[in-house]
């Protein structure tokens, strides 16, 4: 029994252990005093997001108040090191992403990404990370995973997924592998709706366990469920909902001992049928730990969750050691965080920019350059710019991105600055381009009004060269240039790339 629930009794006790459980986020950049006076009651932690961040020193004084609060809360972030950043969410990533460094295939080199990481957000005061996505990217058309993950090969994907684990943690954060049982093979983006993956669970085991096994021998501390529904091995609940998937798979075959995470239930996949409360009940009858309730919740929204979840104990539906067992796992969790923030020290501050280990020219070697690139490149620099912006996924967010968020922190070649023009859904492409034309994009090859874009362009006559920054298509029809991945890293490596003389592109 911990401190706050000494002297309780009864279904004040079991209050507190459904407390424990939750894991809200909440808007500003301050704490809210009634998310205060939860946390001080033993609220299981906060979830932050880009919202409640401004800067370094803003951010460890609010994870100070969250702590002063609850000083076993779990602070939790999206924090993957590319495309998805809270971090870095006003200027775009100085990290490569998963793509990237599943195509560098340094394993060395994605631990050590990873340690970085992991030593930015304990300097922060966070203490679990909701990375890295070991969901294996094999279909071109994911709209929500692409260059979040380590590749498209199982093996690739394992051999990274671990790596990471590995060098992050050992910074004192905890990870949360996800999105269990894997969501990359989708078309469908669970924010919006519920995505269906026709496998057996042989299937699964040749492929999507793959790397969550890898994850869990590499010592992963969490591991994050997915709103995805498997027909094969549940017809009626998404796994998030599943005890036949949660139970059965993750923890009776795979082993897995620590904390099962929920992805978000604000979304579709999760609640769009069901609401939020009854999404948290499901959740947690399934065998889910710390339940991630959204990123603008409400001190009445948690009562409610609550409320739902003592009418279910009523009712049967989860029994008293259920919510024992969930409330008992999070909390070893934050005291295992506190245990290692004592034994390891932090190490000197290594400045992002300047690290030799995230060199531009290192993640421009991995880009995808076609022939028809190549001889573009070597005419020289650009006459005019198209960026194509397509709506970010709800994971990325509105973060600057690419050569864009470079310009926006870096000097760059007067040519990047000059003659940009935006093409958006509804909005008409660009006319009049003539000479040299560069397009710039992410995942050209999903959005139809991006194809048609590029196709006007290619039709006008102008010499063109397509960039994607997203995941491309199979056949690259949309990509001569294809950087899988958008950080800010990876634009001033393509700014580089377009800018560099040829015999230096050649080298």
């Amino acid at each position: 029994m911990t401190p706050i629930d000494r002297g309780l009794s009864g279904q004040d006790t079991l209050r507190s252990q459904i407390a424990r459980t939750l894991l809200p986020g909440f808007v500003g950049t301050t704490l809210p005093e009634w998310l205060a006076e939860r946390l001080r009651g033993g609220l299981g932690g906060v979830c932050l997001f880009g919202i409640n961040i401004e800067s370094m020193p803003q951010l460890r004084a609010l994870t100070a108040e969250i702590r002063a609060a609850n000083p076993l809360a779990v602070i939790a972030i999206d924090e993957e090191g590319g495309d998805v950043t809270r971090l870095y969410y006003a200027v775009g990533s100085p990290y490569p992403g998963a793509a990237v460094l599943g195509r560098g295939d340094d394993l060395a080199h994605t631990e050590n990404v990873a340690r970085l990481v992991g030593w930015e957000l304990r300097r922060a005061g966070c203490t679990l990370n909701f990375a890295p996505s070991i969901d294996i990217n094999s279909n071109a058309d994911n709209p929500v995973i692409g260059v979040r993950s380590f590749g498209a090969d199982p093996e690739t994907v394992a051999a990274h997924g671990a790596a990471w684990v590995r060098g992050h943690q050992q910074t004192g954060v905890a990870v949360s592998a996800k999105h269990f049982p894997g969501h990359g093979d989708t078309a469908v983006d669970s924010h919006l709706a519920l995505p269906v993956i026709d496998r057996s669970a042989a299937e699964l085991r040749e492929r999507e366990l793959v790397p969550f096994r890898a994850a869990i021998a590499a010592g992963a501390r969490t591991i994050m469920s997915s709103h995805i529904l498997l027909p094969q091995l549940d017809a009626e609940r998404p796994a998030t909902f599943s005890r036949t998937i949660l139970q059965g798979l993750l923890r009776e075959e795979l082993g897995f001992a620590g904390v099962i995470v929920t992805d978000a239930l604000d979304m579709k996949g999760a609640s769009g049928e069901h609401g939020i409360a009854e999404a948290a009940v499901l959740a947690l009858a399934a065998g889910c730990d710390l339940l991630c309730i959204g990123t603008e919740n409400t001190d009445a929204q948690l009562g409610e969750i609550e409320a739902a979840v003592l009418a279910a104990h009523e009712a049967g539906r989860i029994g008293s050691g259920r919510i024992a067992e969930a409330a008992g796992r999070v909390i070893r969790l934050a005291e295992e965080g506190l245990e290692l923030e004592a034994s390891v020290p932090i190490p000197a501050l290594v400045d992002t920019e300047v690290d030799p280990t995230l060199a531009a020219a290192r993640v421009a070697a991995t880009f995808d350059v076609s022939d028809a690139a190549a001889r573009w490149l070597a005419g020289g620099e650009p006459g005019s710019i198209v960026r194509i912006d397509t709506e970010a996924n709800i994971a990325v967010g509105v973060a600057p991105w690419g050569p864009f968020a470079a310009l926006g922190t870096d000097p760059g070649p007067a040519w990047a600055e000059q003659s940009v023009q935006i093409v958006a859904e509804g909005g008409q492409s660009p006319t009049g381009l003539a000479g040299r034309v560069l397009v710039i994009g992410k995942d050209n090859h999903r959005h139809a009004f991006a194809r048609a874009a590029i196709d006007a362009i290619r039709a006008s006559g102008a010499e063109v060269l397509v960039v994607d920054m997203g995941w491309p298509s199979d056949d690259r029809a949309y990509a001569d240039i294809a950087t899988f991945g958008a950080s800010r890293l990876l634009g001033r490596a393509l700014l580089e790339l377009l800018g560099a003389p040829a015999a230096e592109r050649a080298a």
